[in-house]
């Protein structure tokens, strides 16, 4: 079967419309600033076009002096460096830049962060949400106001008694102590349905791979995707009369940006935002989106080795200092637990090509890193989305995520079977996929955490797992009903490949 979305999507959504997107030397946990390497002129060729990378080293002290003077030799300069994990971010015109320092001693390895040059060119957009229309939002409304309780579009969200919020807020809405951030293309903070649990602490632009605490810099442009906002909302938007109800609407909420304006997440962004994350104290991270160009990184590409390392060095650091991290399970119907995929979107950012990989040892990240919490998405019928990726001992646990209302319609008053999230400027509108299911999965870990204060992150994910809804594989799978099979579902029933532990529960985090 088809996917019914773009394939060179970066973010982990589906559009709306198309019917489903140094001084080294510098304080705990903090990044240096940018800081050119000083030792002598580079005697590296220079003459290419200005990329980014990451070096990985040794954590805990920086690069050494050795490894600063091998970056200088082959061109490069030192961006930030966490030292925490032994990241640094590098700038190079150099086009052998990387292929020369991993022969430095000191270096473990060493990639390019992408294939076009800085600032990277935009190639497709992500495309827009479904905006709610005047006629909508007043029969929400009216349909809202004869069920009591309910904030004014919450009729329209069967995303919330699918995973039994509605009833998880009649006992708790979750902890103002608790913080979850969204790592996504900004946040509006703005927002009447965000302002109100908004934590401006725990947020920051971390697009250049250093953060940037400017005011209001982890806010999405008008002209950047409403993404982030969208995700935002499902997981916090407050129960407050107005618009829509979060999964947990009594939590914080922050705002790490780390898309960039033409939609690329880079790994030296992505390493920021959970870098910040850990020191910030955020209980839970969601990350709807994959980390470009590539959509699976082989660890057999000395590149996309560093990127993986990078990255999952960064997702370990987050965990170790409290925070789940929790991650879509990407939209093309892939099976991720088979022998081989072929992929024709890597790499996103210069000129994709088919290449087939193995997942085992090809890695969407963070999704396929090691602890983080691997999200399938489920339409308004319970079954998996049409265009989810699945795979047996790949997903941990699922929740709506949306689908076309030929596959899987809601029953009224909801209208949609996409899911209803916050927009920028103060709106409301639907999107689709596996980003819009990791965030409900974020928000019941933020009930969790606010049910059992000092409950570890490994703590917490057991629980989530443990409350899920065991849900069977459904066989056969033929969502599109063309009478033949459009993926296979193995395992059983409280561990299969569709729904992995099966539905979140948000009903018993916060009452078991």
């Amino acid at each position: 079967m088809t996917a019914p979305h773009p394939r060179h999507r970066r973010a982990l959504a589906i559009p709306a419309g198309l019917a489903v997107a140094a001084s080294l030397a510098f304080l705990p946990g903090t990044p240096a600033a940018a800081v050119p390497v000083a030792q002598a002129a580079p005697s590296a060729a220079t003459d290419g076009a200005l990329m980014s990378y990451v070096v990985n080293v040794s954590p805990g002290h920086g690069p050494s002096a050795a490894v600063r003077r091998a970056i200088a030799k082959a061109g490069g300069t030192i961006v930030t460096s966490y030292d925490r994990i032994g990241v640094v971010v590098v700038h190079s015109a150099n086009p052998d830049f990387a292929k020369s320092v991993r022969k430095a001693p000191g270096v473990q390895s060493a990639g390019a962060t992408r294939t076009a040059p800085l600032p990277s060119a935009a190639t497709t957009d992500m495309g827009a949400p479904q905006v709610l229309s005047g006629a909508e939002l007043a029969a929400a409304q009216a349909s809202s106001a004869k069920a009591g309780d309910q904030d004014p579009l919450e009729s329209l969200q069967w995303d919330l008694p699918a995973i039994k919020a509605d009833k998880a807020h009649e006992k708790s809405l979750g902890s103002s102590r608790v913080t979850v951030a969204v790592l996504d293309t900004g946040v509006d903070d703005t927002h009447p349905d965000i302002a109100p649990n908004f934590d401006r602490k725990a947020s920051v632009n971390c697009v250049a791979g250093k953060p940037d605490t400017t005011e209001g810099a982890w806010r999405p442009s008008a002209a950047e995707s409403p993404h982030g906002t969208h995700v935002a909302g499902e997981i916090a938007a407050a129960k407050n009369g107005i618009g829509m109800t979060g999964v947990a609407p009594g939590v914080k909420v922050s705002g790490i940006k780390v898309g960039n304006p033409d939609g690329f997440f880079y790994a030296e962004a992505v390493v920021c935002g959970f870098m910040w994350a850990a020191e910030h104290d955020v209980d839970v991270t969601n990350n709807s989106y994959y980390t470009d160009p590539w959509y699976f990184n082989c660890k057999d590409d000395p590149d996309q080795k560093a990127l993986v390392e990078a990255v999952s060095r960064a997702t370990r650091y987050a965990e170790k200092k409290g925070a789940v991290n929790v991650a879509a399970a990407g939209n093309e119907n892939y099976d991720l637990a088979s022998d081989e995929i072929t992929d024709p979107s890597s790499p996103n950012d210069t000129t994709p090509g088919d290449r087939t990989v193995d997942p085992s040892k090809c890695l969407d990240i963070p999704t396929q890193l090691p602890g983080v919490v691997t999200v399938a998405a489920t339409g308004a019928k319970g079954l998996k989305s049409s265009f989810s990726n699945y795979g047996r001992g790949v997903i941990d646990i699922a929740a709506p995520g949306g689908d076309s209302t030929a596959y899987q319609t809601p029953e009224p008053p909801a209208t949609s079977g996409l899911i209803l999230g916050t927009l920028p400027g103060g709106k409301w509108g639907y999107m689709a996929g596996t980003s819009m299911a990791s965030p409900h999965v974020a928000g019941v870990a933020a009930l969790i955490k606010s049910t059992h204060p000092h409950a570890s992150p490994a703590m917490v994910k057991a629980l989530l797992y443990a409350q899920a809804d065991a849900t069977a594989c459904t066989k056969p799978y033929d969502i599109d009903g063309d009478g033949k099979a459009d993926a296979v579902c193995e395992g059983p029933k409280n561990r299969n490949g569709f729904y992995g532990w099966g539905m979140a529960d948000a009903l018993d985090a916060v009452t078991r």
